[in-house]
């Protein structure tokens, strides 16, 4: 996962302890921080520097990225979950 200007979304295999957990990217597994969240396996989790930002609710079709590219109407890191 190479970092940009926008939050990508991944979902949580497992969690790892100490603030860790497993995701799928579109390049395979990979190891992220979570310790700003409240994520689950299953959890679609918005990533940005290899740090989870928010939580993706159910669904998903309603999330905004940080860079303004609209995905719908959650803005990440608003302080919903």
């Amino acid at each position: 996962m190479t970092c940009s200007d926008e939050a990508i979304p991944v979902r949580v295999v497992r969690l790892l302890g100490d603030g860790l957990a497993e995701v799928e990217t579109e390049a395979g597994p990979e190891e992220v921080s979570v310790a700003l969240v409240e994520a689950r396996a299953g959890d679609v989790v918005l990533v940005h520097a290899k740090e989870a930002i928010a939580v993706v609710p159910y669904g998903g079709e309603n999330v905004e990225f940080r860079d303004g590219g609209a995905r719908g109407e959650h803005r990440a890191g608003d302080g919903e979950s």
